[in-house]
């Protein structure tokens, strides 16, 4: 791999580490499912996906049935969840002639693997979402915002200093800590992460990218769902996190060949969008959203025609998507819509 020599702040390494055209960990592999390093959501059950596939229909009813309607899908893995939607879309003819599907993927290698999951003229890629010219539009984002780069930032003797990490050698060295301008001092204090103590993480480039996408919902009208692993109250805490073959790793070690992710700040985005005018509804765990859904009902109708090792199967896959101890309740759920008709599906 590249030459590591140097001091590099956090967001910076990160984006290398995942993202370098050469040996970041997203251009090199398929990293999801058993033989990679983690599972999401579409890949446990299927279950997940008909319940947004619900959601979104239900969302299309209450913006009127509009004749034409985009889903733009962010970070959309290994393809499972489209593949999932698009096949359960014949159910809903009217809305299946309504719907156009936009894959927004910055990848190559990820874009071969998903070409090869999804066969659907109703799907197209995109690597820039000023391609995104109708509406109204909803985006969609599962597990999307936890592998954007992040800064850290920590307060000392009432300053504040950027994280930076440094390699020797090849090889992690330390960390250095670098006082900040007066400008991102005020832009931390304006989102309101100055408060607390301890590591203050800022999403700078993921915030420049829902300011993209808040563009668009206000001109062509829609919104945005998000489904993360993340938190409503700041801690302090630092957060970066590092996965190789489902186990943790030190996020400065196995560069590129190992997932660097962090939990994301539900308070902060709410913050983001509730200055940006978005109505908003509360931040809910995906126990509390897909219940409200009907995922259990679905399962129990589902579990009536197959045989018990396939019932089995399918309530322990239920099971990691709702249990507290799994992705229950780490995983929460924020929408953020311009139309002034409160959509509460799922939030109620």
């Amino acid at each position: 791999m590249n030459n590591l020599n140097g001091t590099h702040s956090i967001d910076k390494f990160i984006e290398s580490a995942l993202y370098d055209k050469n040996y970041g960990y997203y251009s090199k592999k398929n990293p999801f499912g058993k033989q990679g390093d983690f599972i999401t959501a579409p890949l446990i059950s299927p279950l997940f996906s008909e319940m947004i596939l619900v959601w979104v229909i239900s969302y299309w009813i209450n913006l009127g049935k509009p004749k034409e309607f985009f889903l733009v899908e962010l970070g959309p893995g290994d393809g499972s969840f489209c593949k999932t939607f698009c096949n359960s879309l014949k159910k809903f003819p009217s809305f299946e002639n309504s719907v156009k599907i936009f894959l927004f993927e910055r990848s190559k290698t990820l874009i071969k693997i998903q070409k090869n999951t999804v066969k659907n003229k109703k799907v197209t890629w995109i690597k820039n979402l000023s391609q995104i010219k109708k509406g109204p539009t909803l985006f969609f984002g599962n597990e999307f915002f936890d592998s954007i780069p992040i800064k850290q930032f920590e307060i000392r003797n009432s300053s504040v200093y950027e994280k930076f990490v440094q390699f020797k050698n090849n090889r992690f060295n330390k960390f250095i800590f670098k006082k900040v301008s007066p400008n991102t001092q005020k832009k931390l204090k304006k989102l309101d992460l100055l408060r607390k103590k301890g590591i203050i993480e800022y999403p700078l480039k993921g915030l420049k990218i829902l300011e993209t996408i808040v563009k668009k919902i206000n001109k062509l009208n829609g919104g945005i769902l998000l489904i993360d692993y993340g938190y409503t109250k700041a801690q302090g805490n630092d957060t970066l996190q590092s996965i190789k073959t489902h186990k943790k790793n030190m996020f400065y070690e196995n560069i590129g060949k190992a997932d660097i992710t962090y939990l994301v700040n539900f308070g902060l985005l709410n913050n983001f969008f509730a200055n940006k005018k978005l109505i908003i509804n509360k931040i809910v765990s995906q126990n509390f959203f897909l219940k409200k859904l009907g995922i259990i009902e679905r399962a129990e109708i589902l579990s009536k025609n197959i045989s018990f090792k396939e019932k089995v199967d399918l309530y322990y896959r239920l099971e990691r998507l709702l249990s507290e101890k799994k992705m229950g309740s780490l995983f929460k759920v924020l929408f953020a819509s311009k139309n002034k008709t409160k959509f509460n599906l799922g939030f109620k």
